[in-house]
């Protein structure tokens, strides 16, 4: 079953849909979607290595609109939709110390965490309740979520077909490894929030 949906990924690389999906799955996840953008932007960027580049600006780009939703749904919504949003990943009870945090390290912890696998929708929720300065937020998601999906392409164009390579030979372990990636994440936002 892995291989059959890694397969079509890498297939869908080269479809003009490919490229709409992977926007929408990156707006998502700022904002509500459990699913990071990198479970298509590697499959295409491997696919299509020249073409990483395009992908890593596609998903920032998307993934900072959305980012401006998450923080819509933290400062006009927080109160139904937001609040459901944050007590949906347990977090109810840790917002209000998040937000205090934002009066002393409200840069640090978005850029910091928009790096990470630590969900950033908590972020641009929290960032909107908080009402953190919008212009900034904005300033500060591009070098996060730029510097996170550009890293992946400069590894992806510069040593994509290695990388494929072994990903194909051993890709159980590879996909269990983002697996782990993406549950430490939930665990550490969890613990530090």
């Amino acid at each position: 079953m892995l291989r059959r949906i890694y397969d079509w990924c890498i297939d869908a690389a080269h479809k003009p849909y490919a490229l709409w999906i992977m926007a929408a799955v990156a707006f998502a996840e700022s904002s509500f979607f459990p699913v990071p953008p990198d479970v298509m932007l590697i499959p295409m960027s491997l696919a299509r290595p020249a073409r990483a580049w395009f992908y890593a600006l596609v998903c920032t780009a998307a993934s900072v609109l959305g980012g401006v939703l998450g923080y819509g749904i933290g400062a006009l919504l927080y109160d139904s939709l937001g609040q459901w949003l944050i007590n949906l990943y347990g977090l109810g009870d840790k917002v209000e110390a998040f937000r205090a945090g934002y009066a002393e390290y409200g840069a640090w912890i978005i850029l910091l965490k928009g790096l990470t696998p630590i969900p950033y929708k908590l972020v641009t929720i929290t960032s909107g309740f908080a009402n953190y300065n919008i212009w900034l937020f904005i300033a500060l998601s591009v070098i996060a979520r730029g510097g996170r999906f550009f890293a992946v392409a400069i590894l992806l164009n510069r040593y994509g077909e290695w990388i494929r390579v072994r990903i194909e030979r051993h890709l159980g372990f590879w996909v269990s490894l983002g697996a782990a990636v993406l549950v430490a994440g939930f665990i550490v936002a969890f613990r530090m929030i």
